[in-house]
């Protein structure tokens, strides 16, 4: 599976501002592999803004269509004004690994449960809008035998086909390559087989 995630290191976010009849609606957004991720980010919304009325709050934290490691917050605004319209916003964009906080000052006109909905899910659009991204591929651990006189060989072919290698054991009759194969894509190293001419093995596949 392919799917884009904000590109963003560690403790990093993006915000942008949008103002509705007065009230201000701050969008913070970050990179969530883990709901940990969120949560540090919605910590750093509560202390840098103490006074806000709101600090609404929405996360993915894992791939599109993830069921368990979701969720939002009204944090005090009218039920399904603000969460859920936010996850809502998330979840249509087709992002994975992310993380939403909206943090609102209140500004003296109430909006009614229609228009609270609207200006959160218009934050959340705007702040993803300036969001840069990045795909990320889930892959397969695989672990294949060669020779010495075909490391490099088998190195640059897996590299011409988006395919990391990620460690390298060398012993007394050849090297373990542990390489990380697109989960999305049906294993087929016969093209790589007939370069080494058959000096290639799949030890194991997890």
């Amino acid at each position: 599976m392919r799917y884009p995630v904000p590109d963003l290191p560690p403790g990093a976010w993006r915000e942008s501002v949008t103002e509705v009849e007065k009230s201000r609606f701050i969008a913070w957004l970050c990179h969530a592999p883990d709901v940990a991720a969120f949560e540090t980010l919605l910590a750093e919304a509560r202390r840098t803004h103490p006074n806000a009325s709101h600090h609404c709050s929405a996360y993915i934290a894992g791939p599109p269509g993830e069921q368990n490691a979701i969720g939002f917050s009204d944090d005090g605004e009218p039920g399904g004004t603000a969460g859920r319209p936010m996850f809502q916003v998330l979840e249509g964009a087709g992002l994975g690994q992310v993380g939403c906080v909206v943090t609102r000052y209140f500004g003296g006109t109430k909006l009614g449960t229609g228009g609270l909905a609207r200006a959160y899910a218009q934050a959340v659009a705007r702040g993803l809008d300036a969001l840069p991204r990045r795909e990320v591929v889930e892959r397969t651990a695989l672990r294949l035998k060669v020779g010495f006189a075909g490391e490099a060989e088998a190195r640059a072919w897996l590299e011409s086909h988006g395919v990391p290698v990620e460690a390298a054991d060398y012993a007394s009759d050849g090297v373990l390559l542990s390489v990380g194969w697109p989960s999305d894509t049906e294993v087929d190293l016969s093209p790589l087989e007939a370069r080494l001419r058959g000096n290639l093995s799949l030890v194991e596949a997890d």
